[in-house]
């Protein structure tokens, strides 16, 4: 198991690593909209959602992965009104790639967040 660590993504604000790397896979900790500097930033769904894609795509660049190598996706999101609008930045991000995925509502996420994203992804061998 090699913990993944870049200063691309925010850092972990609790005990768990950005990621996980084993036999093949990339395990990402959840995404929540975070600057790089630990800053939340506010802004309606999309713009959170946009920030998150930011930070898991600097988890996977760190490792020699990208969006396309995504097998699965977990969205929690606070409100599932707002569906639509995170779908279309979801939609946009992976462009015709479509991996697994898996969205729940959720009382509450991190720092008031309003979404927060995991990926599963595949690692080049």
């Amino acid at each position: 198991m090699n913990v993944v660590s870049t200063p691309n993504a925010p850092q972990a604000i609790g005990p768990y690593s950005q990621a996980i790397a084993l036999e093949g896979l990339l395990f990402t900790s959840g995404q929540i909209p975070l600057t790089t500097d630990g800053s939340k930033v506010e802004g309606d769904i999309a713009v959170q959602t946009e920030q998150v894609f930011n930070n898991l795509e600097g988890i996977l660049m760190s490792t020699g992965a990208t969006l396309s190598d995504v097998i699965k996706v977990t969205v929690f999101m606070t409100d599932l009104g707002e569906f639509a609008a995170m779908n279309a930045v979801f939609a946009k991000r992976f462009g015709a790639h479509r991996p697994a995925r898996s969205t729940v509502q959720v009382v509450a996420l991190p720092t008031g967040a309003r979404v927060e994203v995991e990926a599963i992804a595949r690692l080049a061998r």
